[in-house]
């Protein structure tokens, strides 16, 4: 192991906030001042490498206090936990929220993806950059999961404590505020805004929700008020049929994941609670950074204690007593959110070692991400949280065999989470018998774009693209309606009878992805959105494998001869992009080189986009 220091040393403001988190050093091997016993014997070893997983949480630490990691930071939080220099870079410089050169201590992230960009982006970041001066760095930014409110930007000032600020949908002028005084910019709305409402034509009042009924209804800061509102009835429930009957329960229902892949939810957990190895661990992917994509925000924001309770079901069920909710750093209030309902949870026995005096013991710990598309991938969001850079693993074998910490582990999102509530409480039946037979129970959409009420939308399975849409409020000349996010396929106007199940959209040829429904009209350039989703591909590439690494740059490439080039040139990027495409689908190690490329193909083949 390459243990090489350098010789810059930490400031004192950078040595206090790697403390703060990891206590004082209690020797010079672990950076503090040297004594004779120091010379005497080594401390650290295996007890500090067991510590590894804090490195990401030490480089947050890092990052908010100062706004930038230095070098001598960087070596300083190494010592501390014994990482090679050389690993700690690579994964500091993996994300794109952290920074490894000096730059101002306020970021204005302003996102530049699909919904923000037809919103009018280019122009918020030129006006911004233009109002902004040496003292606040504006960064163009993939989706920040605002996509209701686009555009949208997140402003960061670094120091003790770190400030953020949210503008959006966002003005010049908004956004010149919130990177220059925080404090003083205006309140972000109630989550609640995002969930369309009875008198806006906008779906059916909250009486008929399942999965959103309290967003709006309930304090999100207050357990007593989720309790009035049926919370943990589904845990308690849950204690009544002991692990085995939940198991049997979540699969007799039809749950499936609802992150893009829809494996039974059933199947991984019973596959997970059967295996010898022990611990097992419960990971909530809260890493929703698919471009379009917001759901799981408006669930953490306005409904915090549901996914505490879910966790905390899905933990009984498979025996694990540890549980990690890996939250995307774009994301402070859900942060916040979920961090104090954790903490009441604890206080009030919810969490802990004796959970309502049931002998089952299970706590929760957060992890934020720190902007890598990546880390949505489970394997990927393992190697994050346990300190290495955030890329896939291959399989077999699967996580749950082999997960987090090389144990069996379950990874589901938060929306699949939070359905096991209503399984419980409604009864599998029940439950199975919303949607289709396929694909059961209620499914939140994300709808962004031309529409008049962009938001979260809860229908059952099996309702058209074309319902949707008109209680989104589709505006006139619809010209594509992007499924899926960017790993998705987009769809003509008259294929709006497509039936939102996992069956249907596959029939279809195109996917269900995690709920993303985006509409364009006709002022929006095409190219240019493929072009932005080829951009995104080709940024968010870990760059482990070489169909992946290379093929979203030529794909990039091909996009951007295109748009200048006709006839006979033309078609040879395009027969070009097909054989790249067809290489990272067959041959990439995960899913972002594998779905790289659907949304160009479909934009080609089904909108005849460059015809």
């Amino acid at each position: 192991m390459d243990l090489h220091f350098g010789d810059s040393k930490p400031t004192d403001d950078e040595r206090a906030a790697v403390d703060a988190l990891l206590g004082p050093p209690e020797s010079s091997w672990e950076g503090a001042d040297r004594t004779d016993a120091d010379l005497r014997w080594a401390r650290g070893g295996r007890e500090a490498r067991d510590r590894r997983d804090l490195l990401l949480p030490g480089l947050h630490a890092l990052n908010d206090r100062i706004g930038w990691i230095s070098e001598g930071a960087l070596d300083y939080l190494c010592r501390r936990l014994t990482v090679p220099p050389a690993e700690a870079y690579g994964v500091a410089t993996f994300y794109a929220m952290f920074s490894v050169r000096p730059r101002p201590a306020t970021v204005l992230h302003i996102c530049t993806d699909l919904a923000c960009t037809a919103a009018g982006a280019a122009g918020l970041c030129d006006g911004a950059e233009a109002g902004l001066g040496p003292g606040v760095h504006v960064e163009r930014s993939p989706c920040l999961g605002l996509c209701e409110r686009a555009p949208a930007a997140l402003a960061v000032r670094a120091g003790d404590p770190v400030r953020t600020a949210v503008s959006a949908p966002a003005t010049v002028e908004a956004a010149v505020l919130a990177a220059t005084a925080p404090d003083s910019a205006p309140q972000e709305p109630p989550a609640a805004t995002a969930v369309p409402q009875a008198g806006q034509e906008g779906q059916e009042g909250q009486e008929g929700l399942i999965l959103l009924k309290r967003v709006g209804v309930v304090d999100p800061s207050s357990l007593d008020d989720y309790r009035a509102n049926g919370g943990y009835t589904a845990l308690r429930r849950a204690f009544g049929l002991g692990p085995a009957g939940v198991i049997r329960e979540v699969t007799d229902s039809g749950l499936a994941g609802r992150g893009g892949a829809a494996f039974p939810t059933g199947r991984k957990w019973q596959a997970t609670a059967s295996q010898p190895d022990r611990p097992h661990y419960l990971v909530c992917n809260a890493d929703e950074s698919e471009p379009g994509t917001f759901k799981d925000r408006v669930i953490m924001e306005g409904d915090p204690y549901a996914l505490v309770e879910a966790m905390t079901i899905a933990a009984y069920a498979i025996g694990a007593h540890r549980g990690l909710v890996y939250i995307r750093g774009e994301y402070p209030r859900a942060i916040h959110r979920i961090r104090h309902a954790v903490d009441q949870a604890r206080a009030r026995g919810f969490l802990g070692d004796d959970v309502l005096g049931q002998g089952f013991a299970f706590d929760i710990e957060i992890r934020r991400g720190a902007g890598a598309y990546i880390c949505g991938e489970e394997t990927a969001l393992f190697n994050s949280i346990e300190g290495y850079r955030g890329e896939p693993r291959s399989k077999p074998p699967f996580p749950v065999e082999k997960g987090l910490f090389g144990k069996p582990t379950v990874e589901n999102n938060v929306e699949t989470l939070v359905n096991v509530l209503p399984v419980l409480t409604m009864g599998a039946p029940a439950y199975a018998a919303i949607g289709t037979e396929r694909s059961t129970g209620p499914k939140l959409f994300c709808v962004s774009g031309c529409v008049a009420r962009p938001g979260v939308y809860e229908l059952p399975f099996g309702a058209t693209l074309g319902e949707l849409l008109r209680l989104a409020g589709v505006r006139d000349g619809l010209r594509a309606v992007l499924l899926g996010g960017a790993a998705g396929g987009f769809v003509r106007p008259d294929e709006l009878g497509i039936p939102l199940t996992f069956e249907g959209t596959r029939e279809a040829g195109t996917t269900l992805g995690s709920g993303v429904v985006m509409a364009f009209d006709d002022t929006v350039p095409l190219p240019g959105l493929l072009l932005r989703i080829a951009r995104f591909f080709r940024d968010e590439s870990c760059g482990q494998c070489v169909p992946c690494r290379v093929g979203t740059v030529r794909q990039e490439e091909a996009l951007h001869r295109i748009v200048t080039r006709t006839g006979a040139d033309a078609a040879g990027d395009i027969a070009l992009l097909r054989e790249v495409g067809r290489a990272m689908r067959d041959a990439s190690i995960c899913g972002l080189g594998q779905t790289a490329w659907n949304a160009v193909e479909s934009a080609i083949d089904r909108l005849g986009a460059y015809e």
